[in-house]
């Protein structure tokens, strides 16, 4: 998968890594979109919120007109920034939505959402899937590591020596009786099967992932995260769901980036 960084403005620091660079770095509008809900908050040049996050619901129907409008709303008291970084559950190519699963890939697929963001809000936006930018906020760059976010759905991302695997949409794939990741843990799953079996349900698609890609270290994050209560197996690590948001600060960092769009 490749993602692209789309300008309407000058940007004299779009050098800056977000700290390894002198001066004094760059604001970055950090957006994290997902099924349930809408986040977003401004990062210091070190990756740090300047403000507690602000959130609201996803509408739906969630048009890409809606979402802009949503968007437009939900930083509209934010504070001052540079540059934008969006992640988006589902399939990102070089700044466009290939598959929208939340939303309806029909109407989404092929759409510029970082053009659109760009042009929206005066800045250069960049754009990647939201498990990846999640899962960059998390690593620590060793072995193999896996990020799974349980939400609406299931998002995924795959880090090796703490580089980006090309894009996997286990979400999408079988994982039991014909059913999807998706089917089995995600929002609907929860809500149908109650906490104790759910738990037990991801106890079981941990150990489908772990003899599918045999990982060092797997994270576990997104919303429904604090749900867990189950013993996890060793090698299986809860992280914080801000990492969503502070994770953006990497789509920024030259070296992820350039990495990133090679794969």
């Amino acid at each position: 998968m490749t993602a692209q960084s789309t300008s309407c403005a000058p940007d004299p620091v779009l050098g800056d890594t977000g700290g390894s660079s002198p001066g004094r770095g760059a604001f970055t509008l950090a957006i994290d979109i997902g099924g349930t809900g809408l986040k977003a908050s401004v990062l210091d040049r070190d990756g740090r919120m300047v403000v507690e996050r602000v959130r609201m619901p996803t509408p739906y129907p969630c048009s890409p007109k809606v979402l802009l409008r949503a968007l437009a709303e939900l930083t509209s008291t934010l504070p001052s920034f540079d540059r934008i970084s969006i992640g988006f559950p589902g399939v990102v190519r070089e700044g466009q939505v290939v598959t929208a699963p939340h939303f309806g890939t029909k109407r989404w697929q092929g759409y510029p959402l970082a053009e659109a963001v760009a042009q929206q809000m005066a800045r250069p936006a960049r754009l990647l899937n939201d498990a990846e930018v999640q899962g960059l906020g998390i690593i620590e760059g060793k072995g193999l590591e896996v990020v799974l976010t349980l939400g609406t759905g299931v998002g995924s991302a795959v880090f090796a020596s703490g580089r980006l695997a090309p894009h996997l949409e286990l979400a999408q794939h079988p994982l039991y009786n014909g059913g999807t990741y998706n089917d089995y843990v995600g929002k609907e799953a929860l809500r149908r099967h109650g906490k104790k079996k759910w738990n037990q349900r991801v106890l079981r698609m941990i150990e489908v992932v772990d003899s599918l890609l045999h990982y060092d270290v797997l994270y576990l994050g997104g919303g429904n995260a604090r749900v867990l209560s189950a013993d996890l197996p060793e090698g299986v690590r809860v992280a914080s769901n801000d990492n969503g948001i502070t994770g953006g600060i990497h789509l920024w960092d030259d070296a992820v980036w350039n990495d990133q769009a090679d794969r």
